[in-house]
C-alpha cells in the first residue's frame, strides 16, 4: 500500500462521509437529464465508468438513474461506503479497487460515459480514457482550475495537480469537444473555480 493509499483509507475512515451523499452539483447538470438507454449503443442501457470514485457518491447516484456503472479507486475503504450505500438502496454497481493510473477495462468492454469528478493526479490519465469510450459516449470532467490556486479556495495547493483548459483540450484529442470552460463554484468558504470538459466520441 502507498502513502497516498494509506492516507486517503485513514481519511475516509475517520468521517461518516469526507464528501457529500449526492453527486456534484454541475456533475447532475451535465449528466442527470441523459437517458442511459438512449445513450447507449443498440439500446442495451448505458454503461458508465466513474474513474477515482473514492466514496462512490457518483456511482451509486448514476446507478440509481439506471447506468451499468464501474466504480474504480485505490481506496477500500471508500469504495467499501460506497458498496454499503448501494447495498441499502438495492442498486448495483461493480465495484473495482485498483490505481486509477494503471488501471485498464477489461478487453473489449467500452463505456458510454466515463465520468472524471475530481481526481487530480500527476500523471495524465485523461488521455487514456478517450480509448474506452463507446461511439457517441461522453468523456466528463469536474475538478479544480489552476486559477482556483490564486483566485479560488479549496482544492490541492500542487499546481501540477490541477486542471486548465488547453490540458484538457489536448487530453481530450480526436473527441469533439462539446463544453471546455471555467465555472464558479460557490462554497461556504468562498467562491471555487472549477474546470469542466465535456468531449463525445463521434458515432460510427
Amino acid at each position: 500500500m502507498t502513502d497516498r493509499q494509506r492516507m486517503w483509507d485513514e481519511r475516509y475512515a475517520a468521517s461518516d462521509r469526507v464528501w457529500s451523499a449526492g453527486p456534484n452539483a454541475e456533475v447532475e447538470r451535465i449528466v442527470g437529464g441523459w437517458q442511459p438507454d438512449r445513450t447507449a449503443q443498440g439500446g442495451r442501457g448505458g454503461r458508465a465508468l466513474d474513474l477515482g470514485a473514492g466514496e462512490g457518491r457518483h456511482a451509486v447516484w448514476l446507478a440509481s438513474l439506471g447506468w451499468r456503472v464501474t466504480a474504480v479507486d485505490f481506496s477500500p475503504v471508500g469504495l467499501g461506503k460506497g458498496e454499503a450505500e448501494a447495498t441499502r438502496r438495492a442498486l448495483r454497481v461493480d465495484w473495482v479497487v485498483a490505481d486509477a493510473r494503471s488501471w485498464q477495462p477489461p478487453e473489449g468492454v467500452l463505456f458510454d460515459l466515463v465520468l472524471v469528478a475530481y481526481l487530480h493526479l500527476p500523471e495524465d490519465v485523461l488521455s487514456r480514457t478517450t480509448r474506452w469510450l463507446a461511439p457517441g459516449g461522453a468523456l466528463v470532467v469536474v475538478g479544480h482550475a489552476l486559477r482556483n490556486l490564486t483566485e479560488g479556495v479549496g482544492g490541492p495547493s500542487d499546481p501540477s495537480l490541477l486542471h486548465t483548459l488547453e490540458e484538457l483540450r489536448v487530453a481530450s484529442a480526436g473527441l469533439s469537444v462539446e463544453r471546455c470552460e471555467e465555472i464558479v463554484r460557490p462554497t461556504e468558504g468562498g467562491d471555487a473555480i472549477d474546470a469542466v470538459l465535456v468531449a463525445r466520441r463521434p458515432a460510427d
